[in-house]
This record gives structure tokens, C-alpha cells and sequence, in this order.
């Protein structure tokens, strides 16, 4: 496994290769190991982040907007909370910011959020019918990965976005953004085609491309629209 991976597990609080003696072994007074994003989602609290489940939107908005939990906010023009109906059935869960995320304050615009406006009409759906968020509130520089420690900072918010929409049904698009959901390593290509339970409310969780890959990869919009379909007979009940 690479070193990359190693230390994404390692943030996500998975134990990659430690054995059980060295588990047996640690000292009692240690440090406590990290929490996973997912964990922090269930229980919405994380280091820097106490405090979000009494919030409403406005105010989680707004606390949102004045997050330095991380080194992000040095970089950004301005956070990229989340868009769409606050009593949406449907959570879309992305990466993170781009740069014109960044500029317009609202995930998903640009090409990527044309494909995906055109992905959520093929299974009858309008944008704004459904919520759109990502798992970091802050572009990364250079539209590069998440960090694990980024990502631990801002899982918190979007807990507390979960808890409040109560989504009967989230879509999971891209690597990053299932992987983090899942607290796992396993590829994308793995992880979909199925039915994943996710938080307190298990609710239901199906994975696709990220639509900035299937403009890259056209030939795999067929199986975009399998995991599509999947999630819509999920939610009618079908699957």
C-alpha cells in the first residue's frame, strides 16, 4: 500500500497493518487514536467543531463561513457551504471546491455541474429539488486531493447538514467522496453497483463517477447511469 494511503487510513483511525499485541500493548494513558470522518458524521463532533448539533442552517451557515480549523482558509475567497431544497429526499456528496466553485460560492457550476444538472434530469430530477454538498467547505490549492486532516475538520459540518436535511437517500460521486463517507480505501470501481448504509439513520448510499471523470471518460457515463437508476429504485423502494 502506498505511503499516501497508508496516512489517509491513518487519519481515517483504520489500523492498516497493526496487529493485535500492538493494540494489546498501548499504553492505557496514549492518545486516543483519531476519529474517522464517518465517525464524526454520525456523532457530528471533531476537534474544532463542537457544538453543531443545536445549530440551524443559518447558523451552521454562518459558522461555516468563519471556520480557520485549517490551513484552507488561508487560500480561499470565500467557503462553499452547500445549495438546493432543505427538505430534499436526495444528498449529492462531492469532493471539494474548484476554483469556480471558489469564485461563485456554490459547488458544482461549470461543466462538471452542467453534466451534473443534466444526470439529475435524466432520472427526473431538477437541481434544485435535491441538496448538493462536498466534504471540504474550502477549495484545496491547485484543485489537488483533500487532505485527511482537512477532511476530519469539515466532516463535522456536513454531519450536522445531514442531520438537519434527514436525506432519504445520498450519492456519493467521485473517489474522495466515497471513500471519506465509507472510511474506507477500497476503490470506487468497488464500491459501486451497491447498496452502502451510512450514519446513525443507515440511511442508504450509492456511489458513481464524479461528473469532472466522465467528461474525461465519456465511455463510462453508461455505468453512471446504472448507479443512477440504482439509487432511484432504492428510494422508490425497488432495491
Amino acid at each position: 500500500m502506498k505511503p499516501r494511503q497508508l496516512a489517509y487510513l491513518d487519519a481515517l483511525g483504520i489500523d492498516a497493518y497493526e496487529s493485535r499485541a500492538a493494540v494489546r500493548s498501548r499504553p492505557a494513558s496514549g492518545p486516543a487514536p483519531p476519529t474517522s470522518p464517518q465517525a464524526a458524521a454520525q456523532d457530528g463532533g471533531s476537534a474544532g467543531a463542537s457544538g453543531l448539533d443545536t445549530l440551524d442552517w443559518a447558523a451552521l451557515r454562518a459558522r461555516v463561513a468563519a471556520c480557520t480549523a485549517c490551513e484552507l482558509h488561508r487560500t480561499r475567497t470565500q467557503t462553499v457551504f452547500g445549495v438546493g431544497s432543505e427538505q430534499a429526499e436526495w444528498l449529492v456528496i462531492g469532493e471539494a471546491p474548484g476554483a469556480e466553485e471558489d469564485r461563485q460560492g456554490e459547488p458544482f457550476v461549470g461543466r462538471a455541474g452542467q453534466l451534473l444538472n443534466s444526470m439529475l434530469r435524466a432520472i427526473g430530477l431538477e437541481r434544485g429539488e435535491v441538496y448538493i454538498a462536498n466534504i471540504l467547505k474550502c477549495r484545496p490549492p491547485g484543485n489537488r486531493d483533500p487532505k485527511p486532516e482537512e477532511a476530519l475538520c469539515c466532516t463535522p459540518y456536513l454531519a450536522r447538514q445531514i442531520a438537519l436535511l434527514r436525506p432519504k437517500i445520498i450519492l456519493a460521486v467521485g473517489r474522495i467522496a466515497a471513500q471519506t463517507l465509507l472510511a474506507t480505501a477500497v476503490p470506487l470501481a468497488r464500491l459501486r453497483g451497491q447498496v452502502h448504509r451510512y450514519g446513525a439513520f443507515a440511511t442508504p448510499l450509492v456511489v458513481t463517477y464524479h461528473p469532472a471523470y466522465l467528461l474525461r471518460s465519456p465511455g463510462e457515463k453508461r455505468k453512471a447511469w446504472a448507479d443512477l437508476k440504482l439509487a432511484r429504485s432504492v428510494l422508490a423502494g425497488r432495491a
